[in-house]
This record gives structure tokens, C-alpha cells and sequence, in this order.
């Protein structure tokens, strides 16, 4: 099965919950899971790694979570060949904000994708308004997600 990592990108802590919920509950569908949270997610290194899941909310006016804004400015810069590397969203954000609903996880899908790297299935989209768990919708996805890698 795989090794995955979840890097997460956190200002409230909603996506840490998240990450939690899964290293927590994938394991018993025989995937190994990490975590890189606080500032090692910023500071991750993709090298070797075969299966990475972003899961971030979007903070202030649709930016990224600080924790996750070095590895975000390193992608852009740099633009590294992470045509070895499958991946995953999980956004999390509130549709109150319509302009800037999710767009922490939309801009990290993008670097990915912009570096090479194969998305596997869909990105999900969590909104606070009409999900009060969102650790649980994050693993119901998850489970499906899996299955794809």
C-alpha cells in the first residue's frame, strides 16, 4: 500500500484535524501516514516521496496558511520535477467568501499540477457553513481516494 505524506496548512487548526483524523484512520486500510504540520510543511522535502496529500484551509483574503507559504514559494520558484510525486487536495473554506472559497487548496493543486505531478481524483472542497465535521467528510473521502492510488 502506500506511503503517504499530509502536509497541512493550518492558521485555526481545522486542517490539522483533519490530518489527525486521517494519519489516525488510513493506517487500518494498510497505508503508512505522516504528517508534516507547523513549519515543516513549509519545509518538506518531496525528494523520494511517492504519495503526498495537501490539506489546508485559506486564511484571510483567500492566502495561504503561514506555515505553508515557504513550500508554496519554493514550488513557484523553483518549478521542480514532481512528475514522480501522485497527490491529493483536501481545501477547506467557507463559501460565505465566494470570490475566495477554498483557494488555499485550488493554489496548491495548481503548483502541483504545475510542477508535474499526477493528481489523483478530485480535489474536495470543505465548507464550513454546511459541514460542521469536516475531519469526518475528510475521511470519507479519503477512503475513496485511496483506492485510486
Amino acid at each position: 500500500m502506500a506511503n503517504i505524506l499530509i502536509i497541512v496548512g493550518t492558521e485555526s487548526g481545522n486542517a490539522q484535524m483533519c490530518a489527525d483524523h486521517l494519519s489516525d484512520n488510513l493506517p487500518s486500510l494498510g497505508h503508512e501516514v505522516e504528517i508534516a504540520a507547523d513549519e515543516d510543511a513549509g519545509n518538506v522535502d518531496l525528494n523520494g516521496r511517492e504519495v503526498v496529500l495537501v490539506c489546508t484551509s485559506t486564511h484571510g483574503d483567500g492566502e495561504l496558511p503561514d506555515n505553508i507559504i515557504p513550500l508554496a514559494e519554493r514550488l513557484r520558484a523553483e518549478t521542480p520535477d514532481l512528475s514522480f510525486l501522485s497527490y491529493g487536495v483536501i481545501a477547506l473554506g467557507d463559501q460565505t467568501y465566494k470570490a475566495t472559497f477554498c483557494k488555499a487548496g485550488k493554489d496548491m493543486d495548481a503548483l502541483f499540477a504545475e510542477c508535474g505531478a499526477n493528481k489523483v481524483g478530485d480535489r474536495l472542497e470543505i465548507d464550513a457553513c454546511t459541514q460542521p465535521l469536516p475531519d469526518e467528510e475528510a475521511l470519507n473521502w479519503a477512503q475513496e481516494w485511496v483506492t485510486m492510488l
